[in-house]
């Protein structure tokens, strides 16, 4: 149905009043702040709680057409919004962060860029492995549930969300519930078996525990930078881009406008790269009934590409002081809270209860990969400080980037081991392909295209690649400490 402006824009206030009544509650409940949620998923949770599968099937205000306790037009403007939004989040992702070259970037990333990769190819191998083998001949499910854990886990909301119309495009609706249901679990078994795990390295002297930890001042969830990182980092970095936001304050009648003005560019950029590249698709393989691939992609992962273009002309002409990373975080992340509570509220829960059995074995199978590469993968791949570094790619590998900031900031509070540095360059790396990158994007039109045993055999290739490269090369950097495992400490 149509949806008029203001329609759109109450649906927008209700959004808005979640996400307030979400942070007046972890400002009161300190269990639920122990969790670490982002008040984004706690704020799409309540409107879900409220809506037409939770307690809206027992209660409806008397609207013309009502969706549980709210109008269906803003049960169907939050339907359509993540898919929008997440152009935004995908095109802020490097707007106003300096792009170093690709030796500085492996000299301080390599390692974890390694971990990294054979934990999101590694997440492709084990669930189209399970699709194969048990979902679909057990359950009936489309071979397509294989990529779930990836895209769920490691993308997050923000990626599952803003698949929705692939999933619908290639007959796989239930999966975009699936996978938002992947990411929710992510989010918080990341947190709590993380939790648990810097623990038990502080107990085998693996790391040495401080006796306070701060909790960090951001709430946003993002994706590889869209988050708040800037509060991660050192101090002198937090001053310096607080000075530059005020120069922009003096200098420019409006900078979020500039900022907003540079996003919508990056977007258009990014829209029109992706109609050439399906123009080129129709009229080559595509033109006689062919194999389509582009024509499923959807916008976010190219909108990212045009983020990198602008962000290389920024630098080219020399407008850095006049593009703030403060500023396009805060643009990114209010866009996400936006995409992951709409998306969550509109959530089915009826998919989700179809596919219980299946959805807790892929829970378990993904949960139990990121756990393998961390304990067994990464003392053998990080030469130094394996696991304050790998702690970050495991919390990102199970939810999303700021939980990999959150564990790296429980396992080393004063950054001392310098993770923090190593995991931002590493995201250079890392999102434009998986993790919610072209990839991600494209793995359902390849599985449905190409069959899931053929991506399978493809990822697999990648995940033993990496994997191999990472033990011949940074391997052999590794000390002869018996190979990081938990018996021995990695401090000298």
């Amino acid at each position: 149905m149509a949806i008029t402006v203001g329609e759109l824009f109450v649906a927008l206030m209700l959004i808005a009043l979640a996400l307030l009544a979400s942070n007046a509650l972890l400002a009161r409940s300190s269990r639920l702040r122990k969790l670490f949620l982002p008040s984004s998923v706690i704020g799409g949770l309540l409107l879900l709680l409220l809506g037409p599968e939770g307690l809206g099937q027992f209660a409806t205000l008397p609207y013309d057409d009502p969706a549980g306790l709210f109008p269906a037009f803003a049960y169907d403007s939050w339907a359509a919004l993540p898919g929008l939004l997440i152009n935004v989040v995908f095109a802020a992702l490097f707007i106003g962060r300096p792009i170093p070259g690709l030796r500085t970037i492996w000299f301080r990333a390599g390692p974890q860029v390694v971990v990294g990769q054979t934990m999101a190819w590694g997440q492709y191998v084990v669930g189209l492995t399970l699709a194969l083998l048990v979902l679909a001949p057990l359950f009936g499910m489309n071979p397509m549930a294989g990529a779930l854990i990836e895209i769920g886990f490691e993308g997050g909301h923000g990626t599952a969300a803003g698949m929705a119309g692939t999933f619908a495009d290639l007959g796989f609706e239930e999966g975009a519930d699936l996978a938002l249901g992947l990411a929710t679990v992510g989010i918080v078994s990341g947190v709590l078996i993380g939790t648990v795990m810097i623990n038990l390295a502080a107990r085998r002297g693996v790391i040495k525990l401080e006796k306070k930890v701060e909790r960090p001042q951001s709430q946003h969830a993002a994706l590889a930078g869209t988050d708040e990182q800037q509060s991660d980092m050192p101090s002198t970095q937090d001053y310096a881009e607080f000075k530059k936001d005020l120069a922009l304050e003096e200098d420019t009648a409006d900078p979020l406008s500039l900022h907003i003005g540079l996003v919508g560019i990056a977007i258009g950029i990014g829209w029109l790269i992706l109609n050439a590249l399906q123009w080129i698709e129709r009229q080559t393989w595509a033109s006689d009934g062919g194999i389509e691939i582009l024509a499923h992609v959807p916008l976010f992962p190219i909108a990212m590409i045009g983020g990198v273009i602008v962000q290389l002309c920024v630098t080219r002409f020399g407008l850095e002081p006049h593009v703030s990373s403060r500023t396009m975080a805060r643009i990114a992340g209010t866009a996400l809270d936006f995409t992951i509570v709409a998306a969550l509220a509109t959530l089915s829960l009826t998919a989700l209860g179809a596919y219980f059995l299946p959805f807790l074995l892929l829970s378990l199978a993904g949960i139990g990969w990121c756990l393998f590469v961390l304990i067994v993968i990464a003392p053998r791949v990080i030469p130094e400080n394996w696991f304050e570094r790998g702690i970050g790619d495991f919390g990102q590998s199970m939810g999303v980037t700021v939980t990999g900031l959150l564990l790296m900031r429980m396992a080393d509070p004063k950054n001392r081991s310098g993770a923090f540095e190593s995991f931002g360059y590493k995201q250079l790396m890392f999102e434009p392909v998986v993790g919610g990158g072209l990839f991600t994007a494209a793995s359902l039109p390849l599985i449905a295209q190409f069959g899931a045993p053929a991506i399978l055999g493809l990822t697999l290739v990648l995940t033993v690649a990496w994997l191999a490269f990472g033990l011949l090369y940074f391997g052999r950097m590794v000390p002869d400490r018996g190979r990081g495992r938990w018996a021995g400490a990695n401090k000298a």
